[in-house]
């Protein structure tokens, strides 16, 4: 019953890989679409690259609504048509404004997936294996940034209009994912917070035949009884845990990784390397993330979430410093290379492994999809402002100075995980919920 279990898992993580794919898509048409409309550096940053985040931030803030009216399943299979129709719409855009209405459709999907997909996977995964399937969601994230950054660089210079195949060819496995996500199971946590029973025992007895599916529903039903179904996220009763959600959210954004993802070849090529070589090197960025995210999601139930927290954010430390000082002492060669293999290594096997999982543990299962809705928002926030903002940056204030706030900022994430972050490994979904209103 696990092959099904990590089947089902494994199609939730694959609105990941299209996630992953999306967001970087667009880094291998950056400096061609710039040229093409003949954008200023801040027009181009919010408007035709900064556009999709934004569709995020609007996806991520809403999308706990038809996650918990529609269930986790039907929401994942409209994430599925809006990749397709994103990827389809950007390819054949001829004006800055319909390529960035394009761009935003598919931010929606992204943002709504950082809620459905770990929300999903959590709710079917038993305890003892939920770190490791939940992060299936970050590995096809990785996984489709790699394939984002290798796709790019066989698509570049097939004709004048590359960009064009480079963001529409994202359709493909997009239709692919609606055929797979239309074959799973609706979530057991959500069926019964329908009060759906039946159904949900159904899907409990396909999950974990061996167990005791009284006792999983009652349990359910008696933390069920003890909320109320009018409150919301934000009392009192669940200030630590949205506390939790926020500072994650918060220092994974101010590490630079998606300013990095967004623009490794411009910063490549800022450190002097040339632009093929600024897309090959881009390449290694995402072979260098998928391997350090096996890594995590290899770890993740064994050390737990506190300790690859403490492992990233070291490294973080670390390999930012150094990209700060490459660049105020303008080292040549592969040295910016390497420190940026560095910090994505660092990222990957603690916030990439983390962040999702540990956001789908500390709400109580009737404010889960409400609770994932506000991380996510503070994450797309974050994650439209600093890449829009970052050409401009890179531009005015230099590599040097930006790299080193990004690494004072990862110094107090080191204060968080020591001081407030709780360990939830090998605990069942509702014992996390008590956990959390003891805080």
């Amino acid at each position: 019953m696990y092959r099904k279990i990590l089947i089902w898992s494994i199609t939730a993580a694959l609105a990941g890989f299209l996630f992953g794919f999306d967001v970087v898509v667009i880094s291998g048409a950056d400096k061609k679409l710039q040229a093409l409309w003949g954008s200023s550096e801040a027009f181009h940053g919010i408007v035709v690259m900064g556009m999709a985040l934004w569709g995020t931030v609007i996806g991520a803030i809403f999308g706990g609504w038809p996650t918990n009216k529609y269930g986790r399943k039907n929401t994942l299979i409209v994430i599925g048509v809006m990749f397709a129709v994103s990827a389809i719409g950007s390819a054949l855009a001829n004006d800055p404004y319909v390529f960035a209405f394009a761009r935003f459709i598919g931010g929606l999907g992204v943002g709504a997936s950082t809620i459905a997909a770990p929300a999903y996977i959590s709710e079917i995964a038993p305890a003892k294996d939920r770190g490791r399937l939940v992060a299936m969601y970050q590995f096809n994230i990785v996984f489709g940034i790699m394939m984002a950054y290798a796709s790019n660089y066989l698509l570049s210079d097939i004709d004048e209009n590359d960009w064009r195949w480079m963001l529409g060819v994202e359709a493909i496995p997009a239709v692919l994912y609606i055929l797979f996500a239309l074959q799973v199971p609706k979530s057991p946590r959500w069926l019964l917070s329908k009060n759906r029973e039946a159904e949900a025992r159904e899907v409990f007895e396909m999950i974990e035949p061996s167990a005791n599916i009284d006792e999983l529903i009652n349990e359910h039903h008696v933390h069920a009884a003890k909320s109320d179904k009018t409150e919301t996220i934000f009392i009192k009763k669940y200030r630590f845990p949205l506390m939790l959600a926020f500072l994650i959210a918060f220092f994974n954004q101010f590490s630079g990784i998606n300013a990095v993802l967004y623009y490794a070849p411009r910063i490549f090529e800022a450190a002097g390397l040339g632009e093929n070589s600024a897309l090959l090197n881009s390449i290694g960025l995402g072979v260098t993330n998928l391997i350090f995210t096996l890594l995590g999601v290899f770890l993740i139930d064994k050390l737990g979430r506190k300790t690859l927290m403490y492992i990233g954010s070291l490294a973080y430390i670390v390999s930012l410093s150094l990209l700060s000082a490459a660049f105020f002492l303008e080292w040549t060669g592969m040295a910016v290379p390497f420190f940026l293999f560095l910090f994505i290594a660092a990222h990957a096997v603690g916030q990439g492994a983390v962040i999702w999982v540990f956001i789908s543990e500390i709400f109580p299962n009737h404010l889960r999809a409400s609770g994932q809705a506000f991380g996510s928002s503070t994450h797309w926030v974050l994650a439209a402002l600093i890449p829009s903002l970052f050409p401009l940056l890179l531009k005015v204030a230099g590599g040097g100075l930006v790299f080193l706030v990004f690494a004072a900022m990862m110094i107090l994430q080191l204060l968080f995980v020591a001081f407030m972050m709780p360990e939830t490994k090998g605990k069942t979904l509702e014992e996390l919920e008590d956990v959390m209103l003891k805080k």
